[in-house]
């Protein structure tokens, strides 16, 4: 039998209104016997309607789905919506708070912990609860992401290529609803402990993105998320008004196989040839990677194995061995 979460939310869930509060996890550590994490979260709720699980922070380094959704647990009224709208910023929140991909604590990467264990690492038991105790709850989820510190992405929502082909037309309407300026039906290279994928296995209709990157943001992206956070909201028929589209319009792309994927073999000097959005063809001359331990050493140079567009990039001057160095994704 599993065991219940030691997590406890501080507001009511399930009730009318406007709740801000906490998700209490008891976590005893040098600087505070009894103390504990405590994850923020908000639960806006007016009738009875579809519930929405608004994500961010599943990586504690990736900022447009924080401050997106830090901005809606503010400012949205129970009076907008019916329905209810569950908004968790910042998932793994100890990662959060260190300005890291990976949790402080336990260096725990919550989107390879799922579905978590109640009497696990702290990472463990923060996937656990969401995923016992939020999904069963929803009806679509959004989670939020961008490229953190090492990578940087063309802004687009995302869905995947699923099993069930009904469920994978519902993630694509609201992928598209989203209204990012890419549509993008991404490839995982290894899905196993991810959000997406339990939440996917749970028959939720589910969106990510990547949005930026570079562990930081701009007032661009961030107006992409907020808008996006509101077209589905809307799309789901919990806020009232119309889906607003990005400016530009949405490019539909696919990573159809994993030759989209451009891994470095070498650690050094990262000079790009090619930039964020830019279209390549084969055999183009994509990236140098430069011996930072003697000059006079000719550069490893990396070329594009198939045509398309340069979707994201590894984002730090400085790269090593296994790196992502760039994505290719075609354009539909």
């Amino acid at each position: 039998m599993t065991k219940p979460s030691p997590i406890s939310p501080t507001i009511p869930l399930d009730q009318d209104g406007i709740h801000h509060g906490f998700l209490k996890l008891p976590y005893s550590r040098d600087d505070s016997a009894w103390g504990a994490v405590m994850i923020p979260i908000t639960v806006v709720r007016n009738g009875n309607g579809p519930t929405a699980l608004l994500t961010g922070g599943n990586h504690g380094d990736e900022y447009e789905g924080l401050v997106s959704l830090f901005k809606l647990a503010e400012s949205l009224s129970a009076g907008e919506i019916t329905g209810r709208v569950i908004i968790l910023p910042a998932m793994n929140y100890p990662a959060f708070r260190s300005a890291s991909r990976t949790s402080p604590i336990d260096a725990g990467n919550m989107n390879r912990s799922f579905p978590g264990k109640p009497d696990g690492t702290v990472t463990q038991k923060i996937a656990d609860y969401i995923f016992r105790y939020l999904v069963p709850e929803a009806d679509i989820v959004l989670d939020i992401h961008s490229g953190g510190k090492t990578l940087d992405f063309i802004p687009f929502a995302a869905a995947h290529v699923l099993p069930d082909k009904e469920q994978e037309a519902r993630c694509v309407a609201a992928m598209k609803a989203f209204g990012a300026p890419y549509s993008m039906m991404m490839l995982e290279l290894d899905a196993v402990g991810m959000f997406d994928t339990v939440v996917e296995e749970a028959g939720k209709t589910f969106v990510t993105t990547e949005l930026g990157g570079g562990g930081s943001t701009t007032a661009e992206r961030i107006a992409i998320a907020d808008r996006g956070v509101r077209n589905i909201l809307i799309h789901a028929g919990i806020l009232k008004g119309e889906i607003e589209p990005s400016p530009t319009g949405t490019t539909m792309l696919d990573m159809p196989d994993d030759r989209c994927f451009v891994a470095s073999e070498a650690s050094g000097l990262y000079e790009p040839c090619v930039d964020l959005g830019d279209m390549v063809k084969e055999g183009d001359l994509i990236a140098r990677i430069y011996d930072v331990e003697r000059t006079g050493t000719p550069p490893r140079e990396y070329y594009a194995p198939r045509e398309g567009i340069v979707s994201c990039r590894h984002f730090q001057g400085l790269i090593k061995t296994g790196d992502c160095l760039i994505v290719i994704a075609e354009v539909l």
